[in-house]
């Protein structure tokens, strides 16, 4: 939106200004030599300028949506690379984030290692309650600082509007108690490929677990923790009844839906 109006009121700065020339000679009688033209590029440039204007934390989760944003964070993991496009888990000490579909390079993926400081710029989006910044533009932030966030226990969290605080966040659940999980068939077991048990192994796998009597679904999210991890073996091991700690980063769809990275069984 930002750039659609931006590129009207250029457009219609430059129109006036060679209309202004159309007209017959200099008009300026001050000695200053600055055109149209250089007028224009200066107001592209401060207008460039306070787009990339870094925002805390508090600043982003502020701004509307659709809305062009620009903030700083560290890479906490990566979840895929497809056709020169990377998704990011990301945090700061204050809150985390999820860039979607961010213009990345091979080459520039390989670099995105749990720690490292990036600056991205793109549109804040909604999606079925997952707040998250897409179709970005990143740049490595090389001033020697870096961040890899220890998880916060949000377990007591669970079921109350607090836990919305802690979205895109690598998070922990402890004491969670393997509750069955029924297919499109009513078929119940202690985890199911993909939301229906519709898929095979390599796909999402989606498990319940309970806490206080509530129960909630984790996802083991395929591209983030594929087959050969630990996690996915975790995870296909399990039985109803167990207990469990988790961690993971708390992703959001129409409510908690965290893509778990650590499974343990402690009872």
């Amino acid at each position: 939106m930002k750039k659609k109006v931006l590129t009207t009121l250029l457009a219609l700065t430059l129109v006036f200004a060679l209309g202004g020339c159309a007209g017959g000679g200099n008009s300026d009688t001050t000695g200053d030599n600055t055109t149209a033209e250089d007028n224009t590029q200066d107001q592209a440039e401060g207008a460039d300028d306070a787009a990339a204007e870094v925002m805390s934390y508090d600043e982003y989760m502020a701004a509307a949506v659709d809305t062009e944003v620009t903030v700083e964070a560290y890479v906490q993991a990566t979840q895929s690379w497809w056709e020169d496009k990377a998704t990011i888990y990301a945090q700061d000490k204050d809150g985390g984030y999820f860039f979607y579909d961010t213009a990345c390079s091979e080459e520039d993926y390989a670099k995105l290692v749990p720690g490292t400081k990036i600056r991205v710029t793109g549109y804040k989006t909604e999606w079925s309650g997952e707040v998250e910044i897409q179709e970005g533009t990143f740049e490595f932030v090389d001033d020697g600082d870096t961040y890899v966030a220890d998880p916060v226990d949000v377990t007591e969290f669970l079921g109350t509007d607090e836990i919305e605080s802690y979205q895109n966040q690598f998070v922990a659940f402890k004491g969670m108690t393997v509750e069955a999980s029924s297919d499109a068939s009513g078929n119940e077991a202690a985890f199911l490929y993909n939301y229906d048990g519709s898929g095979t192994d390599g796909d999402d796998l989606y498990f319940n677990a309970s806490y206080n009597g509530q129960t909630y679904t984790f996802t083991i999210e395929s591209y983030l923790c594929d087959s050969s991890t630990e996690v996915y073996a975790a995870v296909k091991n399990l039985q109803i009844g167990q207990v469990i700690d988790m961690e993971g980063f708390l992703y959001w769809y129409e409510g908690v839906n965290p893509h778990i990275t650590s499974v343990t069984v402690v009872q």
